[in-house]
């Protein structure tokens, strides 16, 4: 199944959107996707994309079709919104506590091929009550932690002990290793995730799955015979972020938030329709919160809830910029704003595609 293209009647997006809105250009989008699959295959790896950054059902398949054998959610929600479109592989890679959650898992297994994580006893106790009584066990990963410091078990020799605790929990199979690695060290992890699963094997247990991920890091990674298994996410529309690493240009970036000017006070000062509820607060190291695209000399310098602040880089002030004159941010980060829009419109360049309901926006639980 491909993508959408533009309309027939080929209309001009500027015509159709108001502000603020999420614009995602399908041809960088269609790049994107196969740029990183072959990426992926050239190092050996299947490919498992994370879709928190789009949370779409529609571009979930697109990768699909491109190669990926199944998708990663970071929730439970999103993986519900999934399997409901039809999906049937997916990983959440989130350790999942509660009554209420673990039946909701348990149900989600009698439609689709679900895989989840663990770091801890208490995690693998609670899946394994769930899923004693179970048609077929419940796959499960040891998350690691290689150094991101967020979750996942620290030393190769505690990922083995949950591994055997997994092994022998009634309900549940041991499916591999899993982590997400720290910017920049993704090299670093194969060697801690190779005596991991030395430590595993040395126990007597198989290891058919070790997967890794990260966007920054992809096009980073040395080959290698440890890593089976991608999990890249923010690829599909990357954002400044990974432009300031070097990962990817402007160019590359599918997805920018529209907005319109609507202040100008001074001469070096404008306020914008896109604040903390359409742009992310997320800096990732800048000193601002987005950059306006076509305007090196203007700064996204602060947003409060339902305004941007621009000032200028320079005593030249703003220039031309006008109340009622609409301006595009590539943020600093598009996963987060990917889950403050019910609705964010497809374009192909200057023409208008569809506007597409983010279907697993707010699905947090």
């Amino acid at each position: 199944m491909s993508l959408p293209k533009h309309n027939s009647s080929k209309q001009l997006w500027r015509n159709l959107v108001d502000t603020p809105a999420v614009l995602v250009d399908l041809n960088v989008v269609e790049r994107n996707i196969a740029r990183c699959q072959k990426r992926c295959e050239q190092l050996g790896f299947t490919v498992r994309p994370h879709i928190k950054t789009h949370k779409i059902p529609l571009l979930a398949q697109a990768q699909l079709d491109a190669g990926a054998m199944g998708i990663t959610c970071q929730k439970l929600g999103e993986a519900e919104v999934m399997v409901e479109a039809g999906i049937d592989d997916i990983l959440i890679s989130y350790n999942i506590i509660g009554a209420a959650k673990l039946a909701r898992l348990k149900a989600l297994t009698e439609k689709a091929r679900i895989i989840v994580c663990a770091d801890s006893g208490y995690v693998v106790a609670g899946l394994s009550h769930a899923f004693a009584d179970a048609k077929k066990p419940l796959e499960v990963m040891v998350e690691c932690d290689t150094g991101m410091n967020r979750c996942g078990v620290t030393t190769a020799a505690e990922a083995a002990n949950l591994a055997q605790e997994i092994f022998r929990a009634p309900g549940l199979t041991f499916s591999g290793l899993m982590t997400y690695p720290a910017a920049d060290q993704g090299n670093e992890a194969i060697t801690w995730l190779g005596q991991a699963k030395e430590a595993c094997q040395k126990a007597g247990l198989d290891v058919p799955v070790i997967s890794s991920g990260g966007t920054p890091d992809l096009f980073k990674l040395t080959a290698n015979d440890i890593i089976t298994e991608y999990r890249p996410g923010s690829y599909i529309y990357n954002d400044r972020s990974l432009v300031s690493s070097g990962a990817v240009t402007e160019d590359d970036c599918a997805l920018s938030v529209l907005t319109t000017v609507v202040s100008r006070p001074t001469k070096d000062r404008a306020a914008i329709d896109a604040g903390s509820k359409s742009l992310t607060s997320d800096t990732f190291g800048h000193a601002d919160f987005g950059t306006v695209l076509g305007h090196p000399n203007i700064q996204l310098a602060s947003l409060s809830e339902e305004h941007g602040h621009l000032k200028s880089k320079s005593t030249a002030g703003l220039g031309q910029i006008k109340v009622g004159d609409t301006l595009r941010i590539l943020p600093n980060h598009a996963c987060v704003v990917s889950n403050l829009f019910d609705h964010i419109t497809f374009v192909r360049g200057d023409y208008f595609v569809k506007h597409q309901t983010v279907a697993a926006r707010g699905a947090v639980k």
